[in-house]
């Protein structure tokens, strides 16, 4: 029987995915009980993931979604985004947002991100630290506040509300994204400068204020979580022996523990035949990315971590150099640090859903 491929789970970090394997082997499009309920199909096999991936009649707005289902953004016409608009329109608001985040801008933004994971390590003193409670959410949201012009004595209530958007409680997602919205806004205030006030000029002028909050608040949740998710199991790795280079060190944790597990949800915007299998329109569907990514029979070359097609992920060229930084701080600055329990006590946890899968905790002596 498929294990589900959304329940909860926890294990330790040595321990083999059961879901990965079952999906594989059911076949390259498997149907599954949605969360929700209801028939989701899951795409295994890589070649089928990309067409699917780069597939207009696979769209991304949630009006598309099943009836009764609870979304977690409103529909394109009501909120547009990078994460629910499709065609034209998602490409004309990629483009305000591709020349913030390319990778020129970014590698220009090197020495400052190295400077902010040396501070921050270095903030947490002597003694053992849990680097997932006191590191890996506030040094993506430090930087992306430093990057966009928001004044860092909003980084607690960043950190709060971030963390406040897993919280179950009806209401307390959208109580969340209006506060992290709100925040972004100082950034906009006169004479401040960053990529906030950026991105404000690059947007069509008919762009309303509450638009643009919301387009800074998918910028500073979804930085901060592709970050935070994957920072317990590079630092892990590294600080158990891992001698690889810092790139291949943090494109081998990428492949392996990509920040989500599952592409977000897509639907089909008309009745279509896929990998054989006949699907209606408004059928939902997800590209396992993880299970394709740790395929043993998956040739080499780029992996699906940061998507594929027009809604490859924007900030991807950001979370690598984050994650390079923490690497190479550890190392250079850091030569003692070391686990303060033994790496296969380490646990890992998988939120359900399509969230992705993140260290419960990550006891280290940064130093003696």
């Amino acid at each position: 029987m498929l294990p589900d491929p959304f329940a909860a789970t926890t294990r330790g970090i040595t321990e083999p995915d059961p879901v990965r394997p079952a999906l594989r082997a059911a076949g390259p499009l498997v149907e599954v009980a949605a969360p929700e309920g209801g028939s989701a199909w899951i795409v295994t096999e890589e070649k089928l993931a990309r067409e699917v991936l780069a597939d207009p009649r696979f769209a991304k707005d949630p009006a598309l979604s099943p009836e009764g289902w609870t979304r977690f953004e409103q529909p394109a016409a009501e909120q547009p985004s990078l994460t629910t608009l499709d065609g034209p329109d998602h490409t004309r608001l990629r483009r305000a947002h591709a020349p913030l985040l390319s990778a020129k801008r970014i590698q220009a933004q090197s020495d400052r991100i190295h400077r902010i994971a040396r501070a921050l390590l270095t903030d947490l003193g002597g003694g053992t630290v849990d680097l997932m409670d006191g590191f890996s959410t506030r040094f993506p949201l430090t930087v992306l506040l430093d990057l966009l012009g928001i004044p860092l004595h909003l980084l607690d209530a960043a950190v709060d509300a971030c963390r406040r958007m897993s919280d179950p409680e009806p209401g307390a997602q959208g109580k969340a994204i209006a506060a992290i919205a709100d925040l972004a806004a100082a950034g906009l205030t006169p004479n401040r400068t960053g990529l906030a006030t950026e991105l404000r000029d690059n947007l069509p002028p008919e762009t309303s204020e509450k638009d643009l909050r919301y387009h800074l608040f998918a910028l500073i949740f979804a930085g901060q979580l592709t970050t935070d998710a994957s920072i317990g199991f590079l630092i892990s790795r590294l600080l158990n022996g891992d001698d690889a280079s810092v790139n291949d060190l943090v494109r081998e944790t990428l492949r392996e523990h990509p920040p989500a597990p599952f592409t977000l949800w897509r639907f089909t915007t008309v009745e279509l035949d896929l990998a054989g299998i006949r699907l209606p329109a408004g059928a939902p569907v997800l590209v396992d990315i993880q299970g394709i990514n740790t395929d043993p029979a998956r040739e080499p070359g780029p992996d699906l971590t940061f998507g594929a097609g027009p809604h490859f992920c924007v900030g991807a060229q950001l979370a690598q150099l984050e994650l390079r930084a923490v690497a190479t701080v550890l190392r250079t600055d850091f030569p003692e640090a070391r686990l303060a329990v033994p790496y296969g006590e380490l646990r890992q946890t998988f939120l359900g859903g399509i969230q992705g899968t993140r260290l419960t905790s990550l006891p280290v002596v940064l130093r003696d």
